[in-house]
């Protein structure tokens, strides 16, 4: 494993081919990289090591890439996780982002590209640790920037990393509206070409979380905004 001033990825894949040849580029790009080949060895590594990332492919051994992040969501453990998958279906994509994924993408893919979410992620990290307003709240949600905590009516509620960045994002700019696009741009950290049914996905499970509280508003045709009015 190289030292590197970007952070450590773990990268749990199978196929040693996939696994080199993300290796490779990740770690020409600055970043550490430990690779594992199976589910056990991902959480096991992931809990213990503290990485800045971690690429989990869905059909681990031993242990499903799916299991591995309930396990670390379970664990309050909110390494960012990018999904990787040799199926495009789109049950598939929306269940792997449900479940707490920050980014799912499938095979065959550009290692560049994988490369680039990984920065969106560290990109994403730096502009939480710079962010100013510590509580942002809004009709019975609070959240806690630098605790990393979200409450609605007083009770806490458990987000992954992706849901609290979007949450944070629109309270701390009430009443605008964003497109998806801008979403994907600022609180992803990449552009629209992931498709903005990432967006759609995670605001459906945020307005669940967040119930019985309603401040996420659609503006048809246009995007979402955070607003008392949705109510």
């Amino acid at each position: 494993m190289n030292e590197s001033n970007r952070g450590l990825v773990v990268v749990a894949e199978d196929e040693p081919a996939i696994a080199d040849l993300l290796s490779l580029y990740l770690t020409r790009d600055g970043y550490a990289v430990e690779v594992v080949a199976d589910g056990r060895d991902a959480l096991e590594v992931i809990s213990s090591k503290s990485p800045v990332a971690a690429i989990l492919d869905v059909g681990l051994p031993t242990m499903a890439g799916t299991e591995v992040c309930a396990a670390l969501l379970s664990a309050q453990n909110w390494t960012p996780i990018l999904f990787c998958t040799a199926r495009d279906d789109e049950i598939d994509r929306v269940l792997g982002l449900e479940l707490g994924a920050d980014d799912y993408i499938t095979k065959p893919f550009s290692p560049r590209e994988v490369v680039a979410r990984v920065k969106a992620v560290l990109r994403r990290s730096e502009a939480r640790e710079s962010a100013t307003e510590d509580i942002l709240s809004m009709g019975g949600v609070e959240v806690d920037t630098n605790a990393r905590r979200a409450t609605v009516l007083g009770n806490e509620i458990e987000l992954t990393p992706t849901e609290f960045d979007l949450l944070a994002y629109l309270l701390r700019n009430p009443g605008r509206v964003f497109s998806r696009d801008q979403l994907l741009t600022d609180v992803w950290g990449y552009s629209s070409a992931v498709g903005s049914r990432t967006v759609d996905v995670h605001v459906a499970q945020l307005r669940s979380k967040l119930e019985p509280i309603e401040i996420i508003r659609t503006v048809r045709g246009v995007g979402y905004s955070a607003d008392e009015r949705a109510s």
